[in-house]
């Protein structure tokens, strides 16, 4: 009886061994089931050597032998010192001259303090850089190539980021709510900070690590001027210290009456002395205690957050007063383009435009400006923001949404690689062809010293990070981006599912391509041809494309698809708000007719007839149907695909994906109804007799309410 339980308790534990719940994220090192793959990887690993005795030394050395052990079986030591019988050797340059021999001088000078150097010859393998922060990016690099089973006996690698920062920004609160966070409360205990150090910050940033991101805005950007008192930089303190070794500065979220609201001050007007003096001895309080703090992320004058305009200054004024607090530290300030005023008539479109070309030149040297990839708000799809391009004196900082605010949020299944390319490819013509924004946000078409991109953070408190299992991938396509924005959707797909699930083949290029074409089956389902923002209101949980009553224009769905009798659309063509115009005019050429109009922006830029001839040769309304519809049914489509995937990996997360494509099929069902039921009271045609008609009234679809939806 007592051996019957030891091995029933042996199976117990090995089953919750093999159990899976997503907390390890891209980084399981399962083992290596392809032999002679294995073969050769413990020839390249053996003996394996990390140079160096700082902090970022040991992480790497912990993580190459956690990894080495997982993958091959074998179990290692990662040792400090070359032996004769070292195959594998990483350092930076100057730690060892078999490393130094290794590389030129241009390749020392092209990689600077991050990028890495991979070399190996069959039985030795060299990682090195000028930084022990570059060595760790190419020890992660490495066991990258091996958890997705690559040949690894003769490589050149020379990898540097195209961008210098590559962050996350955390839309948290202090009270540990997240502002558009679907992944539970915020991963930040403020409470037990700063003597309980959590697991989860260093695994947080072990995973940050893993793809290149290197710095980190704590807070929301509707700032509380709490996080700047004594006692909440000591836990900031305490945060930093655990990210430094990973290689990621820490920024905070600066509210702008910070000097009214701690400094009891009267004023926050950027030009008053006394207020200039209290951002400086706060900048001074900070960099006492935290020497490598990046600086402050601000939101300004917009969403009724306070800002310079309140005083009748600039977006250059405030900005400009905290970075000349933060420059002699060597700290930067981003300053946040979203800015709309319920005051102005202007089209949505227009105003960040209108607001921030007239300052271009403006800024002081360590300031950037961040945009958002688009003009509205983190839509579906997008038009480039006309800003990229528009502001050559002033580098521009790429701001994507990694939470799916408006893409379906926690239950829906959306890659959104092909969304971020989507937009770094886009032509902005600012130089003629080829000005990628890309090209304008890694400074290389305006020679800006300072570039980069950030991603508003889908993280929580769930122990699978993100909520849904698999926007897990879309943190990986942020960092994988940010580093190279070259890399393809279909590139970081495999990565992230291979790492993250399984080599199987099969199962990798079937649900690859649920990944790849998640994001068009969503647009269709949701906001198809251009339509955009008819999200419901507050929480923007689900279709409302009815909403008329809010106070401020903005807010309302039908401010922006403008649907009538005539058609739908919103006219942003010379005929109508002319925010086209504030396109170059080759990129306009693309959207400014409507006969020639790319058809995925034709409703963003045009009010087109309901019976408006599309390329497919159905009209408007019948298009606007068979896109509606085809979405929904590409939801069963990802459903089944998924369903034959059940072999393949473990049941946890096998179930909870296909429990989400459930409720993911109901939402597009919900959004199909609601939106064609609605528009056909503009339309008065009919949902041809060959689709399955809605089961439900638009009443019942008007009546609904979320009390509980995130965001609220």
């Amino acid at each position: 009886m007592k051996r019957l339980n030891v091995l029933l308790l042996l199976l117990i534990c090995g089953s919750f061994v093999r159990a899976e719940n997503g907390y390890d994220l891209w980084l399981r090192y399962v083992p290596i089931k392809n032999s002679t793959l294995l073969l050769q990887y413990k020839k390249q690993t053996a003996s394996p050597v990390i140079l160096g005795a700082s902090p970022t030394a040991d992480i790497a050395r912990k993580e190459l032998k956690t990894a080495l052990t997982g993958l091959t079986g074998n179990r290692y030591i990662v040792n400090s010192t070359i032996a004769a019988s070292s195959a594998f050797i990483a350092g930076t340059v100057k730690s060892s001259a078999v490393l130094s021999a290794l590389v030129t001088k241009e390749e020392l000078n092209r990689i600077g303090d991050e990028g890495f150097i991979i070399k190996a010859k069959p039985g030795k393998t060299f990682i090195t850089g000028n930084t022990d922060i570059a060595v760790l990016y190419g020890i992660f690099h490495y066991l990258r190539l091996l958890q997705t089973n690559q040949q690894v006996s003769n490589l050149n690698i020379v990898s540097v980021p195209k961008l210098k920062l590559r962050m996350l920004n955390h839309w948290d609160n202090l009270n540990r709510t997240v502002e558009r966070g679907y992944a539970g409360f915020s991963i930040w205990d403020w409470h037990r900070l700063p003597t309980f150090i959590d697991q989860r910050y260093i695994d947080y940033a072990r995973a940050n690590a893993s793809i290149g991101i290197n710095a980190v805005a704590l807070t929301n950007v509707n700032a509380n001027s709490i996080i700047l008192t004594p006692a909440y930089l000591e836990k900031v303190k305490k945060l930093a210290d655990v990210f430094r070794p990973y290689g990621i500065k820490v920024f905070l979220t600066a509210r702008f009456s910070s000097p009214i609201e701690l400094g009891r001050l009267k004023t926050a007007d950027p030009l008053d002395a006394s207020v200039q003096q209290w951002w400086t001895a706060k900048a001074n309080e900070i960099y006492s205690l935290i020497p490598d703090f990046g600086g402050f992320l601000v939101k300004a004058n917009s969403e009724g957050q306070p800002g310079p305009q309140d005083y009748k200054r600039t977006h250059a004024d405030g900005a400009n007063m905290l970075a000349a607090a933060v420059a002699p530290h060597k700290g930067i300030v981003i300053w946040r383009a979203f800015v709309y005023a319920a005051e102005n008539p202007v089209d949505r479109h227009k105003q960040a435009n209108d607001d921030f070309v007239p300052l271009d030149g403006k800024f002081n040297s360590n300031v950037m400006v961040q945009v958002k990839n688009g003009a509205i708000d983190f839509m579906p799809r997008e038009p480039f923001h006309p800003l990229f391009g528009a502001m050559p004196k002033t580098p521009l900082m790429m701001e994507f949404q990694v939470t799916q605010e408006y893409l379906g949020q926690a239950t829906n299944w959306v890659f959104l690689a092909p969304l971020f390319k989507e937009v770094l490819d886009s032509d902005t013509y600012a130089k003629g062809k080829g000005s990628t924004v890309a090209k304008v946000i890694d400074g290389s078409l305006d020679d800006h010293a300072l570039n980069g991109m950030t991603g508003v953070a889908n993280i929580g408190n769930d122990i699978n990070w993100t909520g849904h299992p698999m926007a897990q991938a879309n943190w990986y396509a942020l960092g994988r981006l940010a580093w190279d924005y070259n890399v393809t959707s279909d590139v970081i797909a495999d990565e992230w599912l291979r790492m993250t699930f399984s080599n199987d083949a099969a199962f990798v290029q079937s649900t690859k391509q649920i990944m790849l074409r998640s994001r068009e089956i969503m647009v269709d389902y949701m906001n198809p041809i251009g339509l955009h923002h008819i999200m419901s209101t507050g929480h923007h949980y689900g279709p409302a494309p009815w909403v008329s009553n809010l106070n401020r224009p903005e807010w309302n769905p039908v401010y922006y698809h403008k649907a009538d009798s005539v058609g739908i659309g919103f006219n942003r063509t010379a005929a109508g708000s002319n925010a086209i115009g504030q396109y170059h005019p080759e990129a306009r050429k693309q959207w400014e007719n409507i006969a020639t109009c790319d058809e995925k922006y034709l409703l963003w830029f045009h009010h087109a007839s309901w019976n408006h001839k599309m390329k497919s040769g159905r009209s408007l309304w019948n298009e606007l149907v068979y896109r509606y519809y085809r979405g929904a049914d590409s939801v069963k489509w990802m459903k089944e695909e998924w369903l034959k995937q059940q072999s393949k990996i473990d049941e946890q997360r096998f179930r909870e994906v296909s429990m989400l494509l459930d409720t993911q099929l109901d939402e597009a069902k919900w959004w199909r109804n609601a939106c064609l039921l609605y528009f056909q009271t503009f339309s008065n045609q009919p949902i041809p007799s060959n689709y399955e008609q809605p089961d439900k009234t638009l009443d019942y679809y008007k009546s609904l309410r979320f009390p509980f939806a995130p965001g609220n």
